[in-house]
């Protein structure tokens, strides 16, 4: 029996081993960043269109808690294929 339901977490190991498996990296969009802030965080697949850049999972990571942000995301898709969908969200609205 696949999993295609969306499970939410905040915890870094979890998000971490999830991109891994899909050939994921932290990244954020373009220009929307500082140097204390990675700016607008993404998973980045290394899609040829994508305006994001790669950052570190540390900096990825105190964006993500300095937030509080929420990971949302699938093992699978309804076929049983791996997912790549993800959205990020306030924690207080994870659910």
């Amino acid at each position: 029996m696949s999993d295609h339901s969306s499970h939410t977490t905040t915890d870094h190991d979890v998000i971490r081993k999830w991109a891994e498996e899909r050939g994921g990296v932290p990244a954020s969009v373009e220009g929307t960043g500082s140097d204390d802030d990675a700016g607008v965080l993404r998973i980045e697949f290394r899609d040829a269109d994508d305006d994001l850049e790669e950052v570190d999972w540390d900096q990825f990571f105190k964006t993500f808690d300095d937030r509080g942000l929420a990971f949302v995301y699938q093992e699978t898709t309804s076929d049983g294929q791996q997912s790549r969908f993800n959205k990020f969200v306030r924690g207080d609205r994870a659910s």
